[in-house]
């Protein structure tokens, strides 16, 4: 199933399939989010999806929904 991801600030848009890990989507579409990476311990690629904190790193596209908004907050000391 196809799901529309949306990227803010920039509203740059993506089709992604579900179960699609989150930075394969956002590399796809040129955004880069920054990763520690230690598997969701560091918090540097935490971004918002519809509103909650997740670390892109561990985290997929979800089922159940058509369209996703995944906020882009970037700590600059990463």
């Amino acid at each position: 199933m196809s799901v529309k991801v949306q990227f803010l600030p920039d509203d740059v848009t993506a089709t992604a399939e579900v179960g699609e890990p989150l930075l394969d989507v956002a590399k796809r579409v040129g955004i880069d989010i920054p990763t520690g990476c230690l598997m969701g311990s560091c918090h540097a690629c935490e971004v918002e999806l519809d509103g909650e904190a997740i670390c892109s790193c561990i985290s997929a596209v979800p089922p159940g929904k058509d369209e996703i908004t995944i906020d882009l907050y970037i700590d600059p000391t990463w």
